[in-house]
Parts: C-alpha cells; sequence; structure tokens
C-alpha cells in the first residue's frame, strides 16, 4: 500500500513473480510483465512503483495443448515502428528441446485494446529462451539464450539480425557463454536474460548468469562502441566479475533477469529485476524489485548493491 505521502516505495514491489519487464513507452506510461506460467498479463501504469494500483489485464492464453501451450516464461512487451510486439518463452511441456521464444503482435495504439495476433515461435538455430530485441542504428536484433551448441554449458548468448519482429535473417552469433566461476553456481553454466543499455557513445548488453534459483545468481555485462559491428563478438568487452550480485547484510538473494527503464521525469535510471529473500530461498520465492542505479566517471553503469526489502525509499523523480 501507498505510504501517506506517497512518496516512497518499498522492496518487493509485488509480493511474487519473476523475471519482471518494465518499459517506459513514449508517451509516459508504464507496462509491467513478469512470468506467470499459463497465461501472458499486462499491467499499464502511470507509476513505477505501487504496482498494486495498476491496471492488470490478461493479454493471452495459450492453447490446451501442443507448441508454445506450457511454461511460460519472461514475457517482454515492445515498440516497434507503430506496433505492439511480446516476447516470451514457452514449451509444449517436454522439456528444453522444446523450448523456444514466440512472438504477439497487437496494431492498437493502446496494447490494452485490439487483438494479439500470435506470429509463432522465432526461427532460432537451436531451442532457448529469452528473446529480446535491440532496436540500433536502422536495424533491428534479436537476443537470446540458446541451449546445444556446448554440451557443457546450459545456455549462452546468440544474436542475429531479423527481417521483421519475428523472423531472423543471416547467421546467428555466440556474443557470451559461460566463462568464469560466477557464471556456473547452482549446478549449470548459465548465461540468460539479456537485455541492454544505450549511454555516452557505448552499447551494454546486461545478462544474467548461473542457475535462477542459485544465491549466486547476478547480472553480467558486454560493452560495445556504438558505431561498431554488433554482430562481430569482437566488438564486445566483457567483464571479468558480476556486475550486480548478492547482498548478505540487506538480505536479498540471487538478483537478477532484469529490465531498464527511466523515472517519469526522465532524470533517473532504475533497474528492475528479482530476488530471493533468503538465503537457499528457492525459485518460486522470487520477488520484482527496483532501484535507481547511476553512473561512474568512465560511463560505466554502476548497479551498486541490492537495496534491503522492507524499507522505505523515495520514489522515482517526477511519480504523483
Amino acid at each position: 500500500m501507498r505510504s501517506l505521502t506517497d512518496k516512497t516505495y518499498c522492496n518487493p514491489i509485488m509480493p511474487s513473480g519473476a523475471d519482471p519487464w518494465m518499459y517506459r513507452h513514449e508517451d509516459g506510461t508504464y507496462y509491467f510483465m513478469v512470468t506467470c506460467g499459463d497465461r501472458l498479463e499486462l499491467y499499464q501504469s502511470k507509476v513505477m512503483s505501487h504496482l498494486d494500483e495498476a491496471v492488470k489485464q490478461t493479454i493471452w492464453l495459450p492453447e490446451e495443448e501442443g507448441p508454445g501451450s506450457r511454461d511460460l516464461w519472461a514475457p517482454e512487451i515492445h515498440y516497434v515502428e507503430d506496433t505492439w510486439y511480446v516476447y516470451f518463452t514457452a514449451s509444449d511441456g517436454s522439456g528444453d528441446k522444446s523450448r523456444r521464444i514466440y512472438v504477439l503482435e497487437n496494431q492498437s495504439p493502446d496494447p490494452m485494446q485490439g487483438k494479439w495476433v500470435n506470429k509463432g515461435a522465432v526461427n532460432t538455430a537451436v531451442p532457448g529462451l529469452d528473446g529480446t530485441i535491440l532496436q540500433h542504428g536502422g536495424k533491428l536484433y534479436f537476443m537470446y539464450a540458446g541451449y546445444g551448441h556446448f554440451p557443457e554449458y546450459g545456455s549462452a548468448i546468440y544474436a542475429a539480425l531479423m527481417t521483421n519482429p519475428w523472423t531472423l535473417t543471416g547467421k546467428e552469433v555466440l556474443l557470451t557463454k559461460p566463462d568464469y566461476d560466477w557464471e556456473k553456481q547452482g549446478g549449470m553454466a548459465i548465461n540468460e536474460g539479456p537485455c541492454f543499455l544505450h549511454r555516452y557513445g557505448k552499447l551494454f548488453l546486461i545478462y544474467s548468469a548461473s542457475t535462477t534459483w542459485s544465491d549466486d545468481y547476478s547480472l553480467g555485462m558486454l560493452a560495445a562502441e556504438e558505431n561498431s559491428d554488433l554482430l562481430n563478438p569482437s566488438s564486445w568487452v566483457k567483464s571479468k566479475h558480476p556486475v550486480f550480485k548478492k547482498s548478505v547484510e540487506n538480505g536479498v538473494y540471487a538478483p537478477g533477469h532484469n529490465s531498464f527503464t527511466t523515472s517519469p521525469d526522465g532524470t533517473e535510471d532504475w533497474i528492475v529485476y528479482h530476488a530471493i529473500p533468503l538465503s537457499e530461498g528457492g525459485m518460486e520465492r522470487r520477488q520484482p524489485c527496483m532501484q535507481k542505479f547511476y553512473w561512474t566517471g568512465e560511463g560505466l553503469p554502476d548497479f551498486g548493491i541490492p537495496v534491503a526489502s522492507g524499507v522505505e525509499y523515495p520514489v522515482p523523480s517526477g511519480e504523483e
């Protein structure tokens, strides 16, 4: 609930929910999604905090069986050439080999209205999850966490160009695979959940590493010059250490699978992520959180440490 002054919020911003995606549209409206498993829900709000007061709508129910009918994970809403798209992971229930990224399209100006049309699964080279897009330099890029190329890894992040928001063209390239011990915690070696920041002439690919149920699930980072060839792996420099990780002192574990947005007045950068409130708490206890972040003098994002739950913090600048 809101405080008496409506000027503070607490983490978590919802009691439960994994893979939080928050998008601020050009008209200032926020759209928010989390993993629900058997459906896709879309939240619409004028504020980032206090999502308990947001408008919520189920926008997609899958078929009862078949491809894309089970395990609906990690939905993301995007806006491409005046059209809304939602990317989400789903399977037929038979496991990782059937897991793909599906795309919904809605041509209504308001994504809470109109009809969502299933454009099918993205034609990725291997099964995978956590698909996202990057609109940059007049091109549309697709990144996802793919299985299968490296038997010793759970997943690695691949990129390709798109001819439209649901179709890949050309060769997929490997951008990052688990190289360091901190990317191999919890029994599997994982790179997943890619998303992007663009600032100070650079692009930053932020990804999640290790298993989502491990205390040491964390965020890694690749950086590239904005005018470089983004499909050339050598354009990207990988950080040797996580850029956001657990805080034992604050009681926050397994922070990851994040998105980025800005405050209502556009003056602040915010990271939205899920975390687990106790050690070895299990993936069922993932909760969406958010906090403001900053930039270093070298032009790198500084996410700090996960802030404690249940403590009041100032709401994003410009919230009313």
